[in-house]
């Protein structure tokens, strides 16, 4: 991941605070700061697919984060302070979780559509779409994985001798 060529030119940098189940993301958040640049993590606003992309300030800000009921740390929701990625220069790069994926793009995430709708948001955004990359194990890669018209493709996959 560190050594990727979207990774190394882009600035501005979502990723999810991974959950047990899922690629571990603690190293690659340490690396964003310690490169210089610029990290934001997912909140979700429950009863919704809304999702908000909000700046960390540092790697060990991770620890001021309230855990959901979902077991995920995130901002809490009276957290205003943090820089919204939209409000801001937008994203460069999104490093997106997923229960599996296939080899056209497509991703099957948790069902809410976070993801999906964040990035419909993102097109509309003068910096447009960011660029997007999934973080699997090998055994997530299948044949197909169920889609629809609202699920948005992701531009690239990262696994195991991939």
């Amino acid at each position: 991941v560190i050594d990727h060529p979207k990774y190394q030119e882009s600035k501005r940098i979502a990723i999810f605070l991974s959950m047990p189940d899922e690629v571990q993301t603690e190293e690659i958040i340490k690396d964003i700061f310690k490169q210089g640049k610029e990290c934001f993590i997912p909140r979700y606003k429950p009863q919704s697919n809304h999702m908000e992309m909000l700046k960390l300030s540092s790697a060990e800000d991770i620890s001021s984060l309230a855990l959901t009921s979902w077991n995920i740390l995130q901002p809490s929701d009276d957290d205003t302070a943090r820089e919204e990625a939209l409000a801001g220069g937008g994203l460069d790069l999104i490093f997106m979780p997923g229960l599996g994926f296939d080899k056209k793009g497509n991703r099957l995430g948790r069902g809410k559509g976070y993801y999906d709708t964040y990035l419909e948001r993102c097109m509309k955004h003068p910096c447009g779409k960011p660029y997007t990359i999934a973080l699997a194990f090998r055994e997530q890669i299948c044949e197909s994985v169920p889609v629809t018209e609202n699920d948005v493709p992701i531009d690239e996959i990262l696994y195991e001798d991939c």
